[in-house]
């Protein structure tokens, strides 16, 4: 038997798992990076789907400031400070995807995009979560 395709699945947070994604990417690894609204630094995470679930394998921040503070251990390379999160994986993942803010930009083998011009939302929360291709 074949393995099950996995996708990333992007919907509108709060919306029920059996609803229809706005997204839905035939990707097992991504990076998701943003600008901090406050600081105007970049954040970027590189994400893997591994068992269903989302796994952070590592972070790169341009600095620190609030809410940003660059945690013991991480080491300077080409300008940002990089290091792996201690975070358990997620079933979702969730952002607050502001009309205030600039957009995520999401990064595959296939391109990068931001999350605006693949769901068509620019104001309201949105969750990322691994589901099946197709």
């Amino acid at each position: 038997m074949a393995a099950p395709v996995i996708a990333l699945c992007i919907a509108l947070a709060g919306a029920s798992s059996a609803g229809a994604p706005l997204a839905r990417l035939p990707v097992e690894a991504f990076s998701l990076g943003w600008t901090h609204s406050v600081e105007r630094i970049e954040w970027r995470e590189d994400w893997r789907i591994s068992d269903g679930r989302l796994l952070v394998e590592e972070a790169r921040v341009r600095g620190s400031g609030a809410g940003m503070e660059v945690p013991e251990g991480a080491k300077l390379v080409d300008g940002s400070w990089v290091f792996r999160p201690g975070v358990p994986p997620l079933d979702r993942l969730d952002l607050a995807n502001s009309g205030f803010t600039a957009d995520y930009r999401l990064c595959s083998a296939e391109g990068c995009q931001d999350l605006a011009a693949l769901t068509g939302v620019t104001d309201r929360p949105l969750t990322l979560f691994a589901c099946p291709a197709g």
